[in-house]
């Protein structure tokens, strides 16, 4: 029997590094079955029409690695980029896209403490090195061998995933899956932008630039929870009113309203302390001149362009500071989550889907349909 489960463990690893696991395989006379799972992917960077629901071989968890069944996953722009491709980076296809999970511990590997099976469980989407200068200095996500899931490696639009032990956090019975899967990817690249970096204050007045979405809606209730009055913006209507209601002190479509002046006539002339800005090319140089003597930008993507207009005398002369943040470090993501998993911090989700239709997910996202998070459920 030992032998046996010594042969299974050998052709199932030999199988997975392949890629070439099939249901039934056979060794030396004897067949095997191997475990499979549903997976959304793509064979090729496009349209929402490439991502499809695969029969894939399941992961096995290795050494210091957890198997998570995945109940629920959410959607991110960054599952839109990866899919459409990121010019000058190589994604190795088919890939998994996805950053977020939460989910039941289904098996743990070798060397684990601290997780059992049955454990609900969410992840942390980012992984470091652990010892290199960065990440020595609690820079993690600086580290040169900083990866997150479903952007350098498969992620988790499926219904399995193995992790480090340590990407895994507990989460209480109050905490549905559908609200964990919707928290950590968000709620970290947040937390980097406005405690890290900013060191945002109840002094502070922030101006969000189309604060509905879902880093949007989580620098605002940091900021809330801070004391910080903030200005929020949208395209449309009806996220103002959502805006509204999620407690932003001032709120206007910026379609409609010229931003410079509106900030101005809010703040007296004084203009903002800070400027969240993920949106790139559309609102860079207005969140520049949004901005007093002194204040700063922080920006964590460009989804209307990385190459805006620039007015560098703005910046020199006045003084201005910008911020570059990406996602963050484990002590970022356990303060976050801290508050998350305390109620402190709620996610906002817009739709849940099933994982079957990752297509619409995507396409209600590019339309700019969306409050705060869809989830796929699985």
């Amino acid at each position: 029997m030992e032998r046996r489960s010594w042969i299974v463990g050998r052709i199932t690893e030999n199988f997975k590094l392949k890629a070439k696991l099939s249901t039934l395989v056979e060794h030396k006379g004897i067949r095997f079955k191997i475990a499979r799972m549903k997976a959304v992917r793509f064979h090729e960077h496009g349209a929402p029409s490439v991502l499809k629901l695969d029969d894939v071989p399941r992961p096995q968890p290795g050494d210091n690695e957890v198997l998570i069944n995945v109940k629920a996953c959410s959607v991110n722009h960054l599952d839109i980029w990866i899919r459409k491709g990121i010019p000058g980076m190589k994604t190795n296809l088919p890939h998994i896209p996805g950053s977020d999970a939460a989910g039941i511990v289904a098996e743990t590997g070798k060397g684990v403490q601290g997780f059992k099976t049955g454990d609900r469980v969410l992840i942390n989407p980012s992984l470091c090195c652990g010892q290199c200068e960065f990440c020595s200095e609690g820079n993690g996500s600086l580290c040169l061998s900083y990866s997150i899931y479903g952007e350098h490696q498969d992620g988790t639009y499926c219904e399995y995933i193995a992790v480090p032990h340590q990407n895994v956090l507990k989460i209480p019975d109050s905490l549905d899956f559908i609200k964990a899967a919707a928290a950590p990817l968000v709620y970290l690249t947040a937390w980097r932008m406005m405690v890290t970096k900013t060191k945002v204050k109840p002094s502070d007045c922030i101006l969000i630039f189309s604060a509905a979405a879902g880093v949007g809606i989580a620098c605002l209730q940091i900021a809330k929870l801070v004391g910080a009055t903030v200005i929020a913006t949208s395209s449309s209507d009806q996220k103002c009113e959502f805006l509204k209601k999620m407690g932003a002190d001032y709120v206007f479509n910026h379609s409609k309203e010229d931003t410079v002046r509106k900030v101005r006539d809010i703040t007296s002339k004084r203009g903002v302390d800070i400027v969240v800005d993920y949106i790139g090319k559309e609102t860079w140089l207005k969140g520049i001149y949004s901005l007093k003597r002194g204040g700063c930008v922080v920006t964590c993507g460009a989804t209307s362009g990385y190459n805006p207009e620039e007015d560098l005398r703005h910046i020199f002369y006045r003084q201005v500071r910008i911020y570059g943040s990406t996602m963050g470090s484990n002590k970022e993501f356990s303060d976050a989550m801290t508050l998350v998993l305390g109620g402190k911090l709620i996610p906002h989700v817009d739709s849940v889907l099933r994982i079957d239709e990752a297509v619409k997910a995507h396409e209600m996202i590019e339309q700019r349909e969306v409050i705060g998070k869809i989830v796929l459920s699985i």
